[in-house]
């Protein structure tokens, strides 16, 4: 696979936003972003520009100055049918899910281990979900703390703008939640003893504690939640394809191929 290096990108003051804005910026796409031969238009030419919030391991993270992962080498095949390079961007994950990034024509699309909710289905595009995920809680071994309810009065580290923030706010509310702006951040606190227990997507809990292992996935939660592919409102064009790529990844093993690289099992084995 091709790798790359990040591109760190920082938030833009919403002054100069307004001003962009104003001027017309042309790499913003419009309608179903659609380019004059039919294919897909992309913000950046020859390249698929793709956010995402780093690091989120085993999905996207850096290693050695480039960016890998489940979701990256996903992208890899889009990027291949479009007959460009995939860029990634590493930008805060809420102006990924608000739908920000994508009107400012900041990125086509987005694989950030995002699951599929009504709330952002509001300000942004889904691909047909690609990955199952669930909540789960994460805690040092021999701490006592097996559910949310041993979290009573104690510190509970969540990741800004994600699932697992909102399933903690309406499901451990006897603890006090400690946000932090990105999953390295949050699983730091939870390592130095900062907080108790963190509370995230499964996937990149079982990955941390293969390495953390005086620490330990204490429980799981039945979110039944899905991931998908974002993209900007009304952006059929590249929907389009990336649906294609997904279902033909699947149809032809290279889906399973790519999960077991990532995950040491293939999908649905214990």
């Amino acid at each position: 696979m091709t790798r790359r290096p990040t591109l760190k990108v920082f938030a833009v003051l919403p002054a100069l936003a307004i001003m962009l804005a104003g001027c017309g910026d042309a790499s913003a796409p419009s309608g179903d972003g659609s380019s004059a031969d039919g294919g897909p238009e992309l913000v950046n030419e020859g390249k698929l520009t793709n956010c995402t919030g780093l690091p989120y391991k085993p999905f996207e993270y850096e290693e050695g100055g480039e960016v890998i992962g489940f979701d990256i080498d996903l992208m890899d095949l889009v990027a291949k049918e479009l007959g460009v390079e995939q860029d990634v961007v590493d930008t805060p994950f809420d102006g990924i899910q608000s739908g920000a990034d994508f009107n400012a024509g900041k990125c086509d699309l987005s694989s950030a281990g995002m699951t599929i909710t009504d709330e952002r289905k509001q300000n942004i595009d889904f691909s047909d979900p690609y990955f199952d995920a669930t909540q789960a809680l994460v805690a040092k071994k021999g701490s006592g703390i097996a559910s949310l309810d041993d979290l009573e009065g104690k510190r509970l580290g969540v990741q800004n703008s994600t699932t697992g923030q909102t399933y903690a706010a309406e499901n451990a509310q006897g603890a006090e939640s400690v946000v932090f702006e990105d999953l390295g951040l949050l699983l730091q606190a939870v390592e130095t003893g900062a907080v108790d227990a963190g509370i995230n997507d499964n996937g990149v809990l079982y990955d941390w504690v293969k390495e953390k292992t005086d620490f330990e996935v204490v429980t799981e939660f039945d979110t039944g939640e899905q991931y998908g592919i974002g993209m900007r409102k009304g952006n059929t064009a590249l929907a389009d394809v990336v649906n294609k790529v997904l279902a033909d990844a699947k149809a032809s093993g290279e889906y399973d191929r790519i999960y077991e690289k990532w995950f040491g099992t293939k999908p649905g084995a214990n």
